[in-house]
């Protein structure tokens, strides 16, 4: 299959540590993934659904503690623990690759190992990245061939020298006790042993695309961000592009294919989707930043999505589809909380036992059909706002880069940086208070800076310098934006609908970059005019768009005190310019009355 020396090696290294029975390349063929589908049908590995109402598409179940990225075995593995940085959990390359490898000894005995050349990119891009992952999972394997390019064509633009990522991933035991997720960024490596589930073992996806890339980035300078990328076309053909980046929990994937809502559809808005998780941005010739999205699908979350909430998400997993830990219907369709329609009256839940409305387990808590974090993996060519620019090679120009959190009363719906050096200050400061659906006590703020506080692979001081100096090297640098669709009233209702009403916002982020539009001045940054938000068809009671600029002195001081917490624990690693964006805010809301 190819003439490099160095991926040849790397292979019977693996080989004779995992002991594989056998090694079968994947050359990206629709003929042996149809071979592959029949082997994983037979193996209980997948489970064909029903191939009239959910054409080519397949169900998997993990193990039952195997159902979630696995933080607290993720390891940033570097020399010093200084490069890893106070976020990052480490642990020296000499340590990790001794521990794994007494995993992974003999791991692949009865198995086959897989070879998978990938690209994180369209193939020849200058933006892409290849990677090469050794498994033995068939799930991975089909996984890996929605969510990247693979086969062939990626090991012929590979060569016969080319440079790669090595990922090894291998189930091993299944054993939690016996689970690591380790990244070598010095050694353009990553290992994954004793998980299968797919955030740990899809190893393009978080931990190529971020992790590894991310440090890459910061040596080329680029950048690797958790953030989707939308295109808005106007009627007059223009399109804007945004890059956004919201922590879990905040409708990242909706809001990368929403649909225009009623009141602005005279306007003939089109939305593009490019990506809906990961961006990778380089300054090009013109001093702007332009952009693509590295995969080629979608690892999206199953419970809430219906046709309300994603109507184009809806579309796109209707085939060609892998639905982990979803709730199995009898007539061999799925469901999962929150789904569209009514909950069916019986069926098979995500651990395999039968399940029916009103069950509880024995501390009286709801049994639930589908996994919390049940999920589907779809091409992005499926989804009916899919971008034409997919496979652009330059990627597409950003205008604006747009941070979000969820806070309840502090932060108003939408408000721009003052320069590119106060929104890094913005990004830095990035929070969201937890919801019922994520690990924590219900309420309090979690700063996850840039969206990218568990995916970041070097030390995050260094990160955010590195974000400085993107800045100083365009000369087009995008507008930045900071919007919140979660505030709410005092008996906790949301005062904003979001959905496709968010895009009266984007709207005005766009008018901004173009200079169209004008904007009120405050301590924290420019907020709109409200007369300058189109609100056509959209009725909301008398107060509601004044209470969502609402800017409260005192809240923010509060904040100020907790910043201060989050960037001291970088000691003298932080950068100077954002203790000196953190000093001007402070002097501004002394002064503002």
């Amino acid at each position: 299959m190819t003439r490099h020396k160095k991926l040849k090696n790397w292979i019977r290294q693996v080989s004779r540590l995992c002991k594989p029975d056998n090694i079968v390349w994947i050359d990206g063929s629709e003929s042996q993934k149809k071979q592959l589908e029949e082997i994983a049908k037979s193996t209980g590995e997948l489970i064909q659904l029903n191939q009239e109402k959910l054409p080519d598409c397949f169900l998997h179940r993990t193990a039952k503690d195997d159902v979630a990225r696995t933080e607290h075995l993720t390891f940033i593995c570097t020399k010093k623990k200084r490069d890893a940085g106070p976020t990052n959990n480490w642990m020296s390359p000499r340590l990790a690759y001794k521990k794994a490898k007494a995993i992974l000894e003999g791991a692949m005995k009865g198995r086959t190992m897989y070879v998978i050349p990938f690209s994180m990119g369209p193939i020849g891009s200058p933006f892409s990245k290849i990677g090469v992952e050794l498994t033995d999972s068939i799930y991975v394997v089909l996984n890996m061939m929605i969510m990247t390019r693979t086969g062939e064509a990626v090991l012929r633009q590979l060569g016969t020298d080319g440079e790669f990522t090595k990922c090894l991933h291998s189930k091993a035991q299944l054993d939690i006790n016996k689970r690591l997720i380790l990244h070598f960024p010095e050694d353009n490596t990553i290992w994954s042993v004793g998980s299968g589930y797919g955030g740990n073992v899809l190893l393009g996806k978080k931990c190529l695309s971020l992790r590894i890339a991310s440090f890459i980035a910061r040596k080329e300078h680029w950048l690797a961000e958790h953030m989707l990328i939308m295109g808005i076309e106007e009627p007059n053909g223009h399109i804007g592009y945004i890059a956004a980046a919201f922590p879990s929990a905040c409708g990242k994937t909706n809001l990368a294919m929403l649909v225009p809502p009623e009141g602005l559809k005279a306007k003939n808005y089109r939305i593009w989707t490019v990506g809906d998780d990961i961006a990778w941005m380089r300054i090009d010739s013109d001093g702007a930043l332009w952009a693509i999205n590295p995969e080629t699908g979608f690892f999206g979350v199953a419970p809430g999505t219906n046709s309300r909430t994603n109507p184009n998400m809806v579309q796109t997993i209707k085939k060609n589809t892998i639905y982990t830990n979803v709730l199995l219907k009898p007539d061999g369709t799925v469901w999962w909380e929150g789904a569209d329609g009514e909950v069916p009256e019986e069926g098979i839940d995500w651990q395999g036992n039968p399940w029916r409305p009103g069950m509880v387990d024995n501390k009286g808590e709801p049994i639930k059909g589908a996994h919390p974090n049940s999920r589907f993996t779809a091409p992005i060519l499926n989804c009916p706002s899919a971008s034409f620019r997919l496979e652009q090679h330059h990627g597409v120009p950003i205008s604006a880069i747009v941070f979000g959190g969820r806070r309840k009363h502090l932060t108003p719906l939408v408000y721009e940086s003052f320069s590119w050096q106060h929104g890094v200050f913005i990004g830095a400061t990035m929070a969201s208070e937890i919801t019922a659906a994520q690990m924590g006590k219900v309420g309090q703020v979690r700063r996850d800076p840039m969206a990218m506080l568990p995916f970041c692979g070097y030390n995050m001081a260094d990160y955010f310098r590195h974000w400085l100096e993107m800045g100083k090297r365009m000369t087009h640098p995008p507008k930045i934006f900071h919007v919140n669709w979660f505030r709410t009233d005092e008996k906790g209702n949301f005062l904003w609908p979001g959905f496709g009403e968010n895009l009266r916002i984007l709207e005005w982020i766009l008018q901004r970059c173009q200079g169209k539009v004008g904007a009120q001045e405050t301590p924290i940054g420019y907020i709109p005019f409200i007369s300058d938000i189109d609100m056509s068809g959209l009725e909301l009671p008398p107060g509601t768009l004044e209470q969502l600029f609402k800017i409260d002195k005192k809240e923010w001081q509060e904040e100020l005190k907790e910043i201060k917490k989050f960037f001291r624990q970088f000691k003298k690693d932080f950068p100077e310019e954002l203790w000196q964006e953190y000093d001007a805010l402070q002097r501004r809301l002394r002064a503002w009355v």
